[in-house]
Order: C-alpha cells, then structure tokens, then sequence
C-alpha cells in the first residue's frame, strides 16, 4: 500500500514540473519560438520583451552578421 502512494506522488510530482498551467504544454518546450523564425528575428523579440538590454542586443546582433 505504501509503495503505490509513493508511485503515486511521483508520478503526480512529475506531471506537475513538466506542464504548463496556462497552455497544458511542456515547460520543457519553448513556446516562445515559432517555426521558421530566424535567430535575428528571435533576438529581436528578446530585446522588445525586455529580456535582454540593448548592449547585449547589439553585441548578439553582431555576433549572428
């Protein structure tokens, strides 16, 4: 009995760190990133999100040319 609710709460923990709530997908997967995108286009989008600041930008912007 004791081995079965142990399985139990794994398999429940696992399921949990590896879905998204809000699109049911892997948080393994990267949502962020459609098909066919470019890396500039990528980078573009980092940069107007906020997630990297201008100086990284640039020098990730060079480092693709």
């Amino acid at each position: 009995m004791g081995l079965i609710l142990i399985v139990i709460v794994v398999g429940l923990a696992v399921w949990l760190l590896t879905q998204n709530r809000e699109t049911g997908k892997s948080l393994f997967a990267n949502p962020v990133v459609a098909e066919g995108e470019t890396p500039l286009e990528i980078l573009s989008k980092r940069y107007a999100r906020g997630e990297i600041d201008r100086e990284e930008f640039e020098a990730r912007k060079r480092d693709l040319s």
